[in-house]
């Protein structure tokens, strides 16, 4: 009997839109996902936005926020915003999350 490994997809490039309002990513199985800078910003998992939720003081929306830098982590991707948050830290797996929510 032989085993086939099934091997999630991961990514392997992203790149931002030239206005900055998107991240495109690049999977290892040959596609393409878009998740809007404003998407990414209200999914922010860190302490920061954690805790602003729990204190209901999180924001829900983010008009016009942009994405002014990227930092790939090897695991995940370090997103830094126009509003100058810049501790979101995104798993590849997360990322992958967002675009089927």
């Amino acid at each position: 009997m032989t085993m086939t490994a099934m091997v999630a997809p991961t990514l392997v490039d992203y790149e931002v839109s030239a206005d900055l309002a998107s991240l495109s990513m690049t999977t290892s199985a040959g596609g393409r996902i878009t998740l809007t800078a404003e998407k990414l910003r209200l999914s922010c998992k860190c302490a920061h936005c954690i805790r602003a939720r729990f204190d209901e003081r999180f924001p829900s929306r983010f008009p016009g926020i942009a994405i002014v830098e990227v930092g790939d982590l090897g695991y995940g991707l370090n997103i830094a915003f126009s509003d100058g948050h810049n501790r979101g830290i995104y798993p590849k797996s997360y990322l992958f999350d967002l675009t089927n929510h």
